[in-house]
């Protein structure tokens, strides 16, 4: 038989969905296993967003829809862009896809050409380079400062006559932390003055606490040089859903349309009309849930801390990134296998002598967690 491709074949499987398929595995066992390894909300999608998919359900919205989303949406999207981020966007500049993830691959798929490096702030969430692999393009990887979790000027070494593209995620997946002003003017200058596009993630948006959350295409002159990616996930507990967006300039928007159309075709029809209600709706569901997260989020730090732990600047999203003596590989097998608790090292994400521990989960969940853990410290 023929060799299958080795393009993928060069792609690795999902860190993160690989723990958490383990995990679960074990719960099926009957182990009694605590997973801190997925970014998964544990709240219910509202209420007021689930009648919305109803409704559209019972009116017959069943069909296909324009491959880029609905008009509504697209509507509904431009508007938060323009009054929440502060740069403008038209409909027109808008792209609904299945999932942000979804987005990030086409976007990688339009804008990159085989051999164009993509350069990547480490820690960095794993599906960025397969995505960049597929479409052809090459990775440079770059560490942000590991006390700060800033940028500084070492980031220009890295720029060279081949770079096509910075990706930036802040809030970060997965050490939580939310680049300042200067850390985004940096990547903004270098952008400007090396004619180079920007991927900014900002799925984690809402989930800030105590900081302010800048999208990069507000900075300078970078709308038309930024691709913008959002969705419903982690803001709204839209999982599921599979809904996510990017905004760029007409240019990128149409050639991401074009892969779109030749693979998923769109999101679903009448999850888009959630996805309406979501962004015009009650925005105190939100605020909520980033208000239990914060409780959550101050509750693992302090016990970490408390247990002798180092953690990065946990500013945004839902995540503890704990630096851990010796392999990361092997503690986080050893929490696993001895303490039952479901964590993912930092070496999927670049960033070896690390474990992400997701705090998405109820208190309970997570006392019993931190018990574990620090029993496991004693012995």
């Amino acid at each position: 038989m023929k060799h299958l491709s080795e393009k993928i074949a060069r792609v690795a499987p999902s860190a993160t969905l690989a723990i958490s398929n383990k995990a679960k595995k074990m719960q099926r066992d009957g182990i009694d296993v605590i997973s801190l390894s997925i970014g998964e909300p544990d709240f219910d999608t509202p209420r007021h967003i689930k009648d919305a998919c109803i409704d559209a359900l019972n009116r017959g919205e069943t069909h296909y829809a324009p491959s880029n989303g609905i008009p509504e949406l697209l509507n509904a999207i431009s508007e938060k862009i323009t009054r929440d981020n502060h740069f403008s966007c038209s409909p027109e500049q808008v792209i609904v896809a299945c999932g942000a993830k979804d987005a990030i691959y086409e976007a990688m798929e339009a804008v990159l050409n085989p051999g164009d490096e993509t350069i990547l702030l480490t820690p960095a969430w794993v599906s960025y380079e397969p995505c960049v692999q597929i479409a052809g393009g090459t990775i440079v990887r770059h560490a942000v400062n590991q006390k700060t979790f800033q940028l500084d000027d070492s980031l220009l070494e890295q720029v060279n006559s081949r770079t096509k593209m910075i990706v930036v995620n802040s809030p970060s997946n997965p050490s939580g932390a939310v680049f300042d002003k200067k850390s985004m003017q940096l990547v903004a200058d270098i952008c400007e003055d090396h004619d180079i596009y920007a991927m900014s993630d900002e799925i984690y948006e809402k989930m800030v606490y105590g900081k302010q959350h800048l999208s990069l295409a507000a900075t300078g002159d970078m709308a038309q040089r930024t691709i913008t990616i959002n969705g419903f996930s982690k803001s709204y507990a839209m999982t599921g859903w599979r809904l996510g967006y990017a905004v760029a300039s007409h240019e990128i928007i149409r050639q991401m349309s074009k892969v779109q159309q030749h693979s998923v075709s769109q999101a679903a029809t009448f999850a888009m009309w959630g996805a309406v209600a979501a962004l015009e709706g009650d925005q105190r569901c939100v605020e909520d849930m980033r208000a239990e997260f914060d409780r959550r989020r101050k509750y693992v730090i302090g016990e970490m801390n408390r247990m002798g732990y180092e953690t990065a600047p946990a500013d945004g999203a839902f995540y503890a990134f704990v630096r851990v003596s010796g392999d990361d590989l092997e503690v986080a097998d050893r929490w696993l296998q001895e303490g039952r608790v479901a964590v993912t090292p930092g070496s999927a994400f670049y960033a070896p002598g690390w474990i992400r521990l997701s705090y998405a989960t109820s208190m309970e969940k997570l006392r019993d967690a931190m018990d574990r853990i620090r029993n496991l410290r004693q012995n």
